[in-house]
């Protein structure tokens, strides 16, 4: 395995080598968005984001942010070693229908109590995510559901090679 070299943050910048394992839940203030379909079907001031070495941020959007019928119950669940049992969501926006693109932990393990219910979005199954007006990147992979910024500095886990990370 070859071991990643963290890129050096510039000003205003973190590196998600800085992030912890197990990862950190923080409170976050300033805009999220969500669109799909042409339209935008979620829209927050406050959120969350979960940090974690090597990821960047997920963020976590209260479900009071949809516009209604945005979420449609999808069947299926995952596990997460630090979140729990996680339960997922088809995104609807007219006859758009991004299957399973969203995730909530409705009684997520102790650390994690604040964003119970509150509802992550993968950005690559989505028209567009921003983060205070800026368009993400997804998290490389396909995988995971990290939002890139420019505030956010690599290499990201999800790139060819990163498995071991």
């Amino acid at each position: 395995m070859v071991k990643p070299v963290p890129e050096k943050p510039g000003p205003g910048q973190e590196s998600v080598w800085d992030y912890p394992r197990p990862p950190r839940l923080e409170e976050f203030r300033g805009s999220i968005t969500v669109e799909l379909g042409g339209t935008e079907i979620a829209t927050t001031q406050r959120g969350w984001r979960v940090l974690e070495t090597s990821h960047p941020p997920t963020y976590y959007l209260p479900a009071d942010a949809f516009r209604p019928g945005a979420l449609r119950t999808a069947g299926g669940s995952s596990w997460c070693e630090w979140k729990g049992q996680a339960s997922y969501f088809d995104l609807v926006s007219g006859d758009t229908v991004s299957e399973r693109a969203a995730w909530t932990y409705p009684t997520p393990t102790r650390g994690f109590e604040p964003i119970a219910g509150a509802i992550a979005v993968m950005a690559a199954a989505v028209q567009r995510c921003t983060v205070n007006g800026e368009t993400v990147l997804p998290q490389p992979g396909g995988f995971y559901g990290g939002w890139i910024t420019s505030w956010v500095t690599g290499p990201f886990k999800g790139i060819p090679g990163s498995m071991g990370w």
